[in-house]
């Protein structure tokens, strides 16, 4: 998420939601700001409202818009912020009320509550972090030399996931699954022979289990189940599994194909990326905890 968004939602974790979770400018806390035209944080672009004196840029409420924006549901495109008259109605109903509203909490000094200043501490250096984090990450580049030694190295690892169309039939007994077995051989049909007997569910369906990928299962049933010596129309041997013995037939296959370095290429690139900014960050902070004095009291954590 971009760092603009993530933000707003540190801002969401200690909102007293008033006003729902929008983001509050940091001048919209200032005293000395609410009742003189004193500016310690300047305003980005056009001057679009002042409230006691205090201004509201244009580029800060579009951000601040863009941060709503983004917390909408996909699904409901229509509740977004996008025209001109639904910015300034958003202006007027949520950012200048909930500014009236913080300059009277500082006039009668919630500024110096104790709580409030607590989080407002707490806020301040997560913010902090997040700027340092962003400053020193910013320049981080994956050549793409280092790009293609990744995909030539685990592209077995980065093919599609294979999905296979199993009927399955699992009894109580391994004489059961031997009995069916013989039937089997001797032609008789899988799903009439899993309505008949298999006590799993999928018994209605004829065994039918759709397609299903590994690890949807037992470890004994994958080892059968995507096995490269069970072909498609065939059966598999009997084997134990926590639904008892079981046979397996092999319907169709799909996935498993190798995926292009040209199809993989920005999914490689955002993950090495995000691998060095980590490897940036654990290095700045085994850094600067060689050069600080730590001191932890675990006899005092209860």
């Amino acid at each position: 998420m971009k760092y603009k968004v993530t933000v707003f939602l540190l801002f969401c974790l200690f909102s007293v939601g008033i006003l729902g979770c929008d983001k509050i400018k940091p001048e919209m806390f200032q005293k000395a700001a609410a009742k003189k035209s004193v500016e310690l944080v300047a305003v980005k672009g056009p001057v679009v409202a002042r409230i006691n004196n205090v201004p509201v840029g244009l580029e800060d409420l579009n951000q601040e818009i863009d941060s709503y924006n983004a917390s909408v549901p996909s699904d409901k495109p229509e509740a977004k912020i996008t025209t001109k008259e639904q910015k300034v109605n958003y202006l007027k109903n949520e950012v200048i009320r909930r500014m009236l509203l913080a300059q009277h909490a500082t006039d009668i000094g919630l500024e110096r509550n104790e709580e409030v200043m607590r989080a407002l501490e707490k806020t301040k250096a997560q913010l902090l972090v997040l700027e340092l984090v962003k400053q020193e990450t910013d320049n981080v580049d994956v050549p793409s030399k280092e790009i293609e030694d990744y995909y030539n190295t685990y592209k077995e690892q980065l093919k599609k996931p294979e999905e296979r169309q199993l009927r399955e039939i699992c009894v109580s007994t391994e004489q059961e699954a031997k009995d069916i077995t013989i039937q089997l051989l001797q032609g008789s049909d899988f799903a009439t022979l899993a309505k008949d007997h298999s006590k799993t569910p999928s018994a209605k369906n004829g065994g039918d289990l759709g397609f299903i990928a590994k690890g949807k299962k037992s470890a004994q049933f994958d080892q059968v189940a995507f096995s490269g010596a069970l072909e498609v129309g065939g059966i598999s041997s009997i084997f134990k599994s926590p639904d008892g013995y079981c046979i397996l037939k092999l319907e169709a296959k799909k996935g498993g194909e190798l995926r292009s370095l040209t199809e993989m290429w920005d999914d490689i690139k955002r993950g090495l990326t995000f691998l060095k900014q980590q490897q940036k960050i654990e290095q700045l902070i085994g850094k600067l905890s060689r050069d600080a004095k730590i001191e932890v009291y675990e006899g005092e954590i209860k």
